[in-house]
Formats: structure tokens, C-alpha cells, sequence
């Protein structure tokens, strides 16, 4: 769990890493309706969704973002979750992964397989069937013979990235775990539910490549919006541990108002301390820096 535990962080010396525990702060996600997914233009949403007060939805926990809703008698098979660039979706799969792996939550589900679309792109070209998949990205579920038995979740992170067709209207029906064919045909079917219909599945995109995704295969969408007002504040308390020094990047911040916006998507709440005349500050009393939320 090393590989979720520590985050690269971005402007850093080679091998620098920031424990994920240590900086994780709560996002605001919430339910969307899959029709408006696409509707908006990246940097519109990145305008409209700091401005969107939080109290007028519910929002939804990461650890229970495969339970029911308030109203649902049974949790969604298929999740979607959308979100512009660097407000935190990678992350989100990470602490998930992590805290399922340290027991602290969502210990229903025996086995979490997550996946990137980058990695799935390096294997395109290749055959599989899903269990040799499987082996391939995770050796040690080599002794498992039988996913069906068990509550399986899998996790696919960063389909705008993503370099398969996924040709869901023309790829054949497959059933077979045990089968090798292509693997767009074995995502296109896990994803519609007809390869191991059993297992949960959850997407993260940017909103401008959900539409890959058939609105019929989804069960949910939602959308992580980044940090509230008090979020930001927390965040900022965690990434600096010394007192005065955190509040002092609080009152500067929020001294500008489009500065204490753009802190809503943390790749920015990051970045800002580390700028400008706050940054030689933040470096002259707390020593070099760097960006702990590479990815996102």
C-alpha cells in the first residue's frame, strides 16, 4: 500500500513523498444528474462550482460512496465520479484504496483492484482474459480462482486519459473470465455488468470525457467539487503544522478574493503557498516546500 500511502509530490526533490494521511483533507462530493455532465465547458465548471453553496446539496463521504442514498434501497453497481483538472479525483481513489487496506473503512468489500487508464493504455495492443488481467496488475490475486465469491471493486482512474475505443455498441458479449480476448472488449463489458456482473466499478473523468460511457451502464454520478470555505482552512492547518505560520497563509489568502476561490481546487491550494512573496515567507520559516498533491 506503499504506492497509496506516499504521494510524489510535485515540485520536489527526486524521492520526496508526503504521506497521504498526513495532508488528506475532506472534499465536497455530491450526487449530479447524469444528463448535465457534459453540458458545461471545463473552465466554466471550474468558475460555477466554487460559487455553488454547499449547503444546498448533501454531500456524500468518500467512505460511503458505494452505500445508498438517502431514498435508494440498493448502492449503485456502476459510479461515476467527475471533476476538473487538479480538484482532486486520483486522490480520492487513493484514500479510499489506503483506508480500505488499513481497515478503516468499507471492510465489506474483500478485494479493491484499482486501476489507471494510462496503465490500461501500455496493454491495448494485448489479449487477456479478465483473471489474467489481473494477475498482470496485481500478482499476488494469482491464488484466486473465483471472484465471484467475493465482494470485488474496481477502480478506473482517469478516463480522459484513456487511449482504447471502448466500442460498447459494437464489442461482442463476454461472459468467460477465464476467456482472452481484447481488453476494450473486457472493460466495455465489466463496465456494462455482463463480465462479473457481481463486482462494483468506479470511474473518475473530467466532464468532458464521461460521455465515453453509455448513461445506461452508470448507476450514479457525482461530482467532487473540492474544498469548502472551512475545508480550505483545514487543508492549509495540515499541510503547515506550525500554528502561526498557517494562519498566517489563511489571512493572506484571504485577503484576495479570487486567491481564496481558486483554493477550492487543492492542485491550486497546493501551489499558492509556494508563490510570490507568501512563498519566500512560507520558505524562510518553515524551510523548502514543495506541492504534496501531484496527482489529482
Amino acid at each position: 500500500m506503499q504506492k497509496f500511502r506516499r504521494v510524489f509530490e510535485g515540485i520536489a526533490k527526486a524521492g520526496q513523498s508526503t504521506d497521504l494521511n498526513d495532508f488528506y483533507t475532506e472534499l465536497f462530493i455530491t450526487e449530479r444528474v447524469s444528463g448535465e455532465v457534459n453540458k458545461e465547458h471545463e473552465v466554466r465548471l471550474i468558475e460555477t462550482s466554487s460559487r455553488k453553496p454547499a449547503k444546498e446539496e448533501t454531500p456524500i463521504k468518500l467512505e460511503d460512496i458505494f452505500k445508498p442514498l438517502p431514498g435508494q434501497d440498493q448502492p449503485s453497481r456502476t459510479i461515476m465520479t467527475t471533476g476538473v483538472a487538479g480538484i482532486g479525483k486520483t486522490i480520492l481513489t487513493h484514500k479510499f484504496t489506503l483506508d480500505w487496506a488499513e481497515g478503516k473503512a468499507n471492510q465489506d468489500i474483500h478485494f479493491t483492484l484499482p486501476f489507471t487508464f494510462r496503465e490500461l493504455n501500455l496493454v491495448k495492443e494485448k489479449e487477456f482474459s479478465l483473471m489474467e488481467l489481473l494477475h498482470h496488475f496485481f500478482i499476488q490475486t494469482k491464488g484466486i480462482l473465483r471472484y465471484d465469491l467475493f465482494q470485488v471493486v474496481f477502480i478506473l482512474d482517469g478516463l480522459d486519459e484513456c487511449r482504447l475505443p471502448l466500442d460498447f455498441q459494437n464489442n461482442p458479449i463476454w461472459t468467460d473470465v477465464t476467456k482472452s480476448t481484447s481488453v476494450d472488449v473486457l472493460l466495455t463489458n465489466l463496465i456494462r455488468g455482463d463480465l462479473l456482473p457481481s463486482a462494483r466499478i468506479w470511474i473518475t473523468t473530467r466532464p468532458a470525457a464521461a460521455n465515453q460511457i453509455p448513461a445506461k451502464c452508470v448507476g450514479m454520478v457525482t461530482e467532487v467539487r473540492g474544498f469548502t470555505d472551512p475545508q480550505k482552512d483545514e487543508y492549509f492547518r495540515k499541510r503547515f503544522r506550525e500554528k502561526t505560520l498557517a494562519i498566517t497563509i489563511i489571512s493572506h489568502i484571504k485577503t484576495s478574493r479570487s486567491l481564496h476561490i481558486m483554493c477550492h481546487i487543492p492542485a491550486r491550494a497546493a501551489r499558492l503557498p509556494l508563490l510570490g512573496p507568501l512563498g519566500r515567507l512560507v520558505r524562510a520559516r518553515a524551510g523548502p516546500l514543495s506541492d504534496p498533491l501531484q496527482a489529482s
